[in-house]
């Protein structure tokens, strides 16, 4: 050592260039080791062999420099070219790592993000918490909700308020007591506007306009659903959860519930089930008191915990992991990658990221077509037709719920086979970016880059096959039916999607079996025509038999059921019914609407009268029709412009029926049935009286089936008189 310093001092120019080539070699050598060290699991042996490298060479370049010195005439000169060079290698080198794994780092959670807002009406003038009147405070009465019960205690002891607190069932209940004034101010989640925009059966629409944000407040809790696992070698399941938040970036995001995609993943076989849930499917929340049923959807108001443990609970499938992605995200992902290719069925128009219509609108038409990202957002939202903003050619189509998984799990694909195509480091540091900053996940960071070796394994096996065939990818459905239930936390009868028992038998059967749970059970026989294409069986799709649902409890929907059929449904069920007759123009003997809503419990409610729609006779149509054509001359002599017509009576109509003689009285027909899907179903009314042309008349489409899944025309008579009223009502409606 002593000799080292007394060369030093001998050779003080010398010196100083190698001992600053001697901390860069050292520097460069460890910052590349570190960053080397960050990607555990991604090929072992090639890192091992670069850091063993590494260190020789740093230990070549150091005994190097000291001999230099020893030296009087040496060309220590000619290091500076060559150790500049590989220093700056390995600062870049170790930079891309860092950043890689920073970026992949962001992306990873082991906390959920609450976040709650005062709310009040438009028009009161409090700005802030220090402008608050006296007014009375709302917020939910669950202790066990963070959102609704506990952050808002945490508000009103930190900032001081000494308002009155009322406490409420239902984020419903607490709305619509601060538009009745029965309080001045409400606690609801900050994404309240996006949460009761969608809620249909409720008038929100205009939340947003009507009401606005004085103070928020976010909380981090800590997840119980934290991975502690180093690497994605064996099956496991991921739920993805859509987050339809107006910020650009996911952190602070509450998500919705809106679209649900559980997948499950074998890397050993490279297959895969995909399964979109709707979001109104009627299944038991699990954070809800007495884990009561619900539309799926409710289950997001108490975060990704709860949502996850109440799929868990009714697929009988263990989640291992989540990931929320922020809609907005998905426009600037395609748009980073090019755009997706994709097929679309129909042609539609849909709202802009920020969901506006207008100038804003998005056009996309039917074909074979690469989708910027704006236009692939819009056909993941679809599920609606907008006839009151888009020309017909954009608004001839079917969608719901099921459509829009469809197309989720259709641009899922089409990024897949994106993905394996990228072959810039600019673009994959850009897709980090926008992933970093929309995209959330209780996977560890080291699980993310374990995600290397199966896409390093797809790439060899693709040899430029498509994304489909090499990971096997399978689609999976949920069955169900249609049913109006009461609830009573909003007060509302809300539609909802009562699955079936074998399909959730069916779906889980073959996602356990992907994971490598149960053993397949192998199709010995197979026919198939040459003469007729091949139909994928879609597991889930099929006849089941009626779930367990309570139905007996709720009063049906007897709209559209004949007298005679509507007695024995009564009867089946201990109802007690009377009828009430009522001539109407169109009328064909059926129940055109009954005293209590379907979905009202039958043990709150009495006698239920039905009314039976019978048809005018012709001198009553001709009349009233006079007396139409004289209140619109009346109205045109007093100078109002907007015509007026009445809505026809509908009920027993087939859905393409009922939209054209709808289209001829200027009136837009519309189905509320997130399941409605062929234009040959039954239309049961929703609504008759005068309205102004150019109206929506809403209709829903007539459930055929009862709980047997057996037709009503098709069940056993019960006795002779039933069986002739039957015939009877079946000659009236065919004259």
């Amino acid at each position: 050592m002593k000799t080292f310093i007394t060369l030093l001092k001998k050779h003080k120019g010398k010196s100083i260039v190698l001992l600053t080539l001697f901390f860069l070699t050292v520097s460069s050598s460890l910052y590349i080791l570190y960053a080397l060290s960050l990607l555990a699991g991604i090929e072992t042996l090639i890192r091992i062999l670069l850091s063993i490298t590494v260190i020789l060479i740093g230990i070549i370049l150091c005994l190097s420099y000291m001999k230099s010195l020893r030296k009087k005439r040496s060309r220590y000169v000619l290091y500076i070219p060559f150790v500049g060079m590989y220093v700056v290698l390995l600062f870049v080198f170790g930079h891309y790592i860092c950043k890689t794994y920073n970026a992949i780092d962001k992306m990873t959670t082991n906390e959920t993000t609450y976040s709650s807002s005062l709310v009040s009406l438009s028009s009161d003038s409090a700005e802030n918490l220090t402008s608050l009147k006296d007014g009375t405070i709302g917020m939910v009465d669950d202790e066990n909700n963070v959102i609704g019960y506990q952050l808002p205690r945490e508000i009103v002891n930190e900032e001081g308020l000494k308002n009155k607190i009322e406490e409420y069932e239902s984020y419903v209940d607490l709305l619509n007591a601060l538009y009745d004034e029965e309080i001045e101010y409400a606690f609801l989640p900050t994404n309240y506007a996006v949460m009761f925009e969608t809620m249909e059966e409720a008038d929100f629409a205009n939340v947003r306009e009507e009401t606005k944000i004085i103070y928020t407040k976010d909380k981090k809790v800590k997840s119980s659903d934290v991975s502690s696992g180093t690497s994605l070698d064996k099956p496991f399941t991921i739920l993805i959860m859509g987050v339809d938040s107006e910020n650009e970036e996911i952190a602070g995001s509450s998500f919705n519930g809106d679209s649900l995609i559980l997948i499950t993943f074998n890397p050993n076989t490279l297959s895969s089930t995909i399964l979109s849930i709707p979001r109104d499917s009627y299944v038991p929340i699990m954070c809800f008191a007495g884990q009561r049923k619900n539309k799926i959807t409710h289950a997001a108001w108490y975060g990704e915990d709860c949502m996850m443990e109440t799929i868990e609970n009714f697929t009988g499938i263990s989640i291992d992991y989540f990931v929320k992605i922020n809609f907005k995200g998905v426009v600037k992902l395609v748009d980073t990658l090019g755009g997706v290719e994709v097929d679309v069925p129909y042609s539609f128009c849909e709202q802009d990221s920020n969901r506006k219509f207008g100038n804003n609108t998005i056009y996309v038409n039917e074909g074979l077509q690469i989708l910027n990202g704006e236009q692939a957002l819009a056909f993941s939202r679809n599920r609606h037709t907008w006839p009151e903003y888009c020309p017909a050619q954009y608004s001839n189509y079917v969608s719901n719920d099921f459509i829009r998984g469809q197309n989720q799990q259709t641009v899922i694909r089409a990024l897949l086979n994106k993905f394996k195509d990228i072959d810039s480091l600019d673009t994959i540091y850009a897709l980090l970016d926008t992933i970093g900053a929309s995209m959330q996940t209780n996977m560890t960071t080291s699980e993310i880059l374990s995600l290397y070796n199966i896409a390093k394994d797809i790439l060899v096996k693709s040899s430029g096959q498509n994304m489909d065939d090499l990971l096997s990818i399978q689609r999976l459905y949920l069955s169900g039916y249609d049913k109006y239930i009461y609830d009573t936390a909003t007060k509302l009868n809300l539609y909802n999607y009562v699955l079936y028992d074998g399909s959730i038998e069916d779906i889980s059967t073959a996602m356990k079996v992907n994971l490598g749970l149960l053993e397949p059970t192998f199709v010995k026989t197979f026919d198939f025509s040459i003469d007729e294409p091949y139909e994928e069986v879609v597991i889930g799709k099929g006849v089941y038999s009626a779930s367990s649902v309570d139905d007996e409890s709720v009063l049906p929907d007897f709209v559209g059921d004949s007298e005679a059929q509507a007695r024995k449904t009564a009867k089946r069920l201990g109802i007690s019914v009377t009828f009430d007759y009522k001539e109407v123009k169109g009328g064909n003997n059926t129940v055109i609407s009954q005293s209590y809503p379907e979905g009202t419990k039958i043990s709150r409610i009495g006698k239920v009268t039905l009314t039976i729609g019978t048809p005018k006779s012709s001198s009553d149509v001709d009349k009233e029709q006079s007396e139409e054509k004289d209140k619109e001359d009346d109205k045109n002599q007093s100078g109002t412009s907007t015509k007026q017509v009445n809505v026809p009576y509908l009920t027993g109509k087939t859905v393409r029926e009922a939209t054209t003689i709808c289209k001829e009285l200027g009136l837009t027909l519309k189905v509320r049935n997130d399941t409605y899907t062929n234009s040959d179903e039954i239309v049961s009314q929703e609504q008759l009286g005068l309205v102004d042309v150019e109206s929506i008349v809403y209709v829903r489409v007539k459930e055929q089936t009862k709980e047997d899944d057996t037709p009503i025309e098709s069940e056993s008579k019960e006795d002779e008189d039933e069986s002739e009223s039957l015939e009877i009502d079946k000659k009236i409606e065919e004259e």
